[in-house]
């Protein structure tokens, strides 16, 4: 069965519409928040974590005046399994500045001489074509650059995360989300990474800087977001355009 292909001002109309699928989510209402059910960190909350060994843990209550729980008075509260939260806390205040300036300069010169052919000092007698000099050649280069960055950042933020996962080796998989919205506009905090057991706090807290491969994502959705972005068409030709 063949389909014919759609005429190119409906393709239009449908690559726009794909496009504007996001801002279509808040027309004329204020933004909707991400459904959580489904996702991963519901997921990880609502399965069963992993076994442990039961008579080991037995044995060494036994052998302590204090019980090993977590729900003990001095037990370890902090996150260790997937299902379990722990609190990020994000408190980024960096500052780079980069400077660079360089200068290049070549200056050249080579001339030859040829004060006779074959003992004729001039190419014939009547044009009196003088063979002195023969070549010269002169170049001059020079090249001048300066280039300056300056960057700026600073962000305070806590965000509850969920262990999703466990490695082999013991490092907790996490990620976190977090929507708050004001008006018509949503803000978006999103975290993943992976931590040790050993970096989470007393206070079953972690520190950004030693989450590995960390992603953290500060936006937002809604009206005040889309009026500070270019419009679609502005963007492809800001791509294609080469000038």
């Amino acid at each position: 069965m063949s389909h014919a292909l759609l005429p190119p001002s409906l393709f239009a109309i449908a690559l726009l519409l794909a496009g504007c699928e996001d801002r279509l989510d808040h027309l004329g209402r204020a933004p909707g928040f991400t459904e959580t059910i489904g996702s991963r960190e519901s997921q990880a909350m609502s399965s069963l974590p992993l076994p442990r060994d039961i008579s080991a843990r037995r044995q060494a209550d036994d052998a302590s005046l204090w019980t090993a729980g977590r729900q003990s008075l001095l037990g370890d509260r902090r996150a260790q399994e997937a299902g379990d939260i722990l609190t990020v806390v994000i408190e980024i205040d960096d500052k780079a500045e980069v400077k660079a300036s360089s200068s290049r300069g070549r200056t050249g010169s080579e001339e030859m001489t040829i004060g006779a052919l074959l003992g004729i000092e001039t190419l014939g007698p009547l044009a009196q074509v003088d063979l002195t000099p023969g070549v010269s050649t002169s170049s001059t280069g020079t090249s001048t650059g300066t280039g300056t960055t300056s960057r700026n950042e600073k962000l305070t933020l806590r965000i509850a995360a969920t262990v999703v996962g466990t490695l082999p080796n013991g490092v907790l998989q996490i990620q976190g989300s977090q929507e708050v919205r004001v008006n018509y506009e949503l803000r978006e905090l999103l975290v993943t990474g992976y931590v040790r057991p050993a970096d989470i706090s007393r206070q079953n807290e972690i520190r950004y800087d030693k989450i590995a491969s960390a992603r953290i994502s500060y936006g937002g959705r809604g009206q005040i977001t889309d009026v500070q972005q270019p419009r679609y068409g502005q963007q492809i030709t800001d791509m294609v355009l080469p000038f």
